[in-house]
């Protein structure tokens, strides 16, 4: 009887520690975004206020549509994305969809320098895999980027990653907090833009049942911008995790079309995946990916 005590001690204090981490990055996350949103909102409309008298360009929505393939721009957006895979679970006969809001907020530093936070958050839907369907809301992650000013095409950022998740179950990912470093390196080429975004993460903590935060990632992509607002873009997103060995790797490749109702800048996205490779009972062959995105360029 008194192991058993034991074991239940053991099992809330690593249940205390999850929760502790995850609201701790929760508020982290919180904290970097609304003063952010708030404070560079805020800061380009008494921009605009002061520059009011003198004459000035707006953003075309060609360059708009550019600066949305620049993971590290100088623009606030705020992209909902939707995705879909197929044939998983041992009898890859069940099924995901992911809703992934990814809100990005850049701060200016002066002298050109940025600093970008993106929190991202992920819910997910499973219909059938290994008899289990439901609904929920997987983790929170926290990208962020210090980009120096580099006086060329080629610009670059790193910074902290954070992920934790949101959920109990372990139905819906990992219930490891993680922490690493993100990096990007790209070039703004005429109408191309390509480049390559990663992280590199380590396992901070939490229930390792469902698997670990030990992954490296990594994004190499590649987009082609018209002067009418068409992006044709292509990526993969590699995700190697150290413990299993096993590397997720689905293929991307869309268009995207960037119009303004009003005075509110939208692109449309619209694409399929294939996966490469995959863990065993994870997703196969085709997917699709659909993304709505806000633009607020002042």
């Amino acid at each position: 009887m008194l192991c058993s005590v034991n074991d239940i001690h053991t099992l809330d204090e690593s249940t205390s520690m999850i929760r502790i981490k995850t609201i701790a990055i929760l508020y982290l996350a919180l904290a970097f975004v609304n003063p952010c949103f708030a404070a560079e909102i805020a800061a380009r409309a008494e921009v605009a206020d002061a520059s009011k008298s003198a004459p000035s360009t707006p953003i075309s929505q060609e360059e708009m549509a550019k600066q949305l393939a620049n993971p590290i721009a100088n623009m606030i957006s705020m992209p909902i994305q939707w995705s879909y895979g197929g044939k998983m679970g041992a009898d890859q006969k069940g099924s995901n969809q992911t809703l992934l809001l990814q809100p990005v907020a850049p701060i200016n530093l002066g002298g050109g320098d940025l600093f970008i936070v993106r929190p991202i958050l992920a819910g997910v839907a499973m219909n059938n895999i290994n008899g289990f369907s439901g609904n929920g809301v997987a983790n929170i992650t926290l990208e962020s980027f210090y980009a120096p000013k580099t006086g060329s095409s080629w610009i670059w950022g790193v910074g902290p990653y954070a992920t934790a998740p949101l959920n109990q179950t372990g139905n819906f990912g990992s219930l490891q907090t993680g922490l690493g470093v993100t990096g990007v390196v790209l070039n703004r080429d005429g109408p191309w833009t390509y480049g390559i975004l990663g992280y590199r993460s380590w396992s901070a903590g939490g229930n390792a049942t469902y698997g670990t935060q030990n992954n490296l990632y990594g994004q190499p992509f590649l987009a082609y911008t018209t002067k009418s607002a068409w992006t044709y873009s292509t990526n993969m997103q590699a995700l190697y995790n150290y413990d299993t060995g096993r590397t997720t790797n689905p293929l991307y490749a869309g268009v995207s079309k960037l119009e303004v109702f009003g005075k509110q800048p939208v692109q449309f996205s619209l694409g399929a995946t294939y996966y490469l490779s995959s863990t065993p009972e994870g997703p196969q062959g085709w997917g699709a990916r659909a993304t709505v995105t806000f633009v607020f360029p002042e």
